[in-house]
C-alpha cells in the first residue's frame, strides 16, 4: 500500500508538503496540490484517516504524554509542549496529547490501542515508571529528558551539568566570589527529577574547585512563595553578588524583588538563568541566560522518532542520547562585582 512518503517522492515534494496538499491544514500552490494529488490517484493512496490505518498501520499521529505538575512552572512546561507539537505538525503528524497523572496506564492504553505511531515522553524522571511500558510497546520512543537507565529509547536534553559550570565560571571570570543558586523545589528531586541535582551538584564542584563561595537553596514554583524565598536568601547572604537561577517561577518574580529592594542588574548584582530566549520575552526578563532551548530538543526529538516511524534509512540504527550544549544568551544582566566595578 502507497504511504504519504511515496505520494511526496512521486510528486518530487516534502512529505510535509505533501500532506498538508491532501489535508488541506496549510496552503500550499495550486500546482503542487495538483501535482501531489495526481500522485496520490496513480498511487492508490487515500488520505482517509480510517482508511490509511487499516491500509498501512499508520494512523499519522504521535502520543505525547506530558504531566502538569503542581511543583514545575507550568508556563516553561507548556513550551516543550508547544515544540514537540509544532514540529509533528511540520513533519505532517497530528498530536495526540496526554495528561494523564497515570502516566504507565495511559501509555499501555495508548500504544496498545495503536492510537499513535509514536510516543514522546515529556517530566522525565530519573527512574521513569513510564519507560518499561515504552520498551516493550511495539511504537517507538523518544524523550525530552535524561532518565537514568537510556536502554530502548531515543533520548534528547540540555546538557545540565555543563549548564551548572557553565554558569559558575562566567561570573567567576568576572571576579564573583561569592554567588546563590535557586533550583526548582526539593520535592522535584524527591520525584526523580535528575535535572534539578545535575546542574546543582556541577555548579557546587565547580565553585569549590573555583574558591567561589555558593550557597545552594531550593525555591518555590510559585508566588508570592518565591518573591519571598528570594528575599530571605538575599537578606541571608548579603555578600553574594551573583545570583543564578534554575528556577523558572524565581526568574519571573526576581525583577519585582529587585524592584522592591532597590537593587539593579548588574550594577548591584549579576544574574543568570536557565530558560528559553522566549520566555524571556514572555515575562520581559531583562537576566542572561542559559538557554533551555524547548523547541529545539522538541524539534530533534520528533525527527528521530519519524525517521524510526516511517523506517528512513539509518532508523534501525542504536538508539541516540544527545545532550545539547549550554549556549549563554547574554541581556547584559552580568558585570564585574560592585567593589571591582
Amino acid at each position: 500500500m502507497a504511504t504519504i512518503g511515496d505520494v511526496a517522492r512521486a510528486a518530487g515534494v516534502a512529505r510535509s508538503t505533501a500532506s498538508y496538499a491532501l489535508s488541506g491544514r496549510r496552503s500550499v500552490s495550486d500546482e503542487v496540490r495538483e501535482r501531489v494529488r495526481r500522485a496520490a490517484r496513480e498511487l492508490g493512496y487515500t488520505p482517509n484517516a480510517g482508511a490509511r490505518t487499516l491500509a498501512t498501520s499508520q494512523t499519522m499521529v504521535i502520543a505525547l504524554l506530558a504531566r502538569f505538575l503542581p511543583d514545575e512552572f507550568a508556563p516553561a512546561m507548556l513550551q516543550y509542549i508547544q515544540g514537540v507539537s509544532d514540529s509533528a505538525l511540520e513533519a505532517g503528524y497530528d498530536i495526540l496529547l496526554s495528561s494523564d497523572p497515570y502516566g504507565p496506564a495511559a501509555l499501555k492504553r495508548i500504544t496498545d490501542s495503536r492510537m499513535a505511531d509514536g510516543v514522546v515522553l515529556l517530566n522525565v524522571a530519573e527512574q521513569d515508571d513510564r519507560l518499561p511500558v515504552l520498551r516493550s510497546a511495539p511504537q517507538p520512543g523518544a524523550l525530552v529528558g535524561l532518565p537514568g537507565d537510556c536502554t530502548g529509547v531515543d533520548v534528547f536534553d540540555l546538557d545540565f551539568e555543563e549548564a551548572g559550570r557553565a554558569m559558575v565560571e562566567h561570573l567567576d571570570a568576572l571576579g564573583h566570589r561569592e554567588l546563590i543558586l535557586v533550583s526548582q523545589p526539593e520535592h522535584v528531586i524527591e520525584r526523580g527529577g535528575a535535572y534539578v541535582w545535575r546542574l546543582q551538584n556541577a555548579a557546587l564542584e565547580t565553585a569549590a574547585a573555583r574558591g567561589v563561595t555558593l550557597h545552594a537553596a531550593y525555591g518555590s514554583s510559585s508566588q508570592p512563595d518565591i518573591g519571598r524565598e528570594l528575599h530571605a536568601l538575599l537578606e541571608a547572604h548579603p555578600g553574594a553578588t551573583g545570583l543564578l537561577l534554575n528556577n523558572e517561577a524565581a526568574a519571573a518574580a526576581l525583577p519585582t524583588v529587585m524592584h522592591e529592594r532597590a537593587l539593579s542588574a548588574p550594577a548591584d548584582l549579576s544574574v543568570v538563568g536557565r530558560y528559553s530566549d522566549e520566555f524571556a520575552r514572555s515575562f520581559s526578563l531583562p537576566f542572561s541566560s542559559i538557554d533551555a532551548a524547548p523547541h529545539r530538543l522538541g524539534r530533534m526529538a520528533v525527527r528521530q522518532l519519524v525517521r524510526r516511524i516511517e523506517h528512513q534509512p539509518t532508523a534501525d540504527g542504536p538508539h541516540v542520547v544527545r545532550l545539547i550544549t549550554p549556549e549563554l544568551l547574554d541581556r547584559g544582566s552580568t558585570a564585574p562585582p560592585p567593589d571591582r566595578q
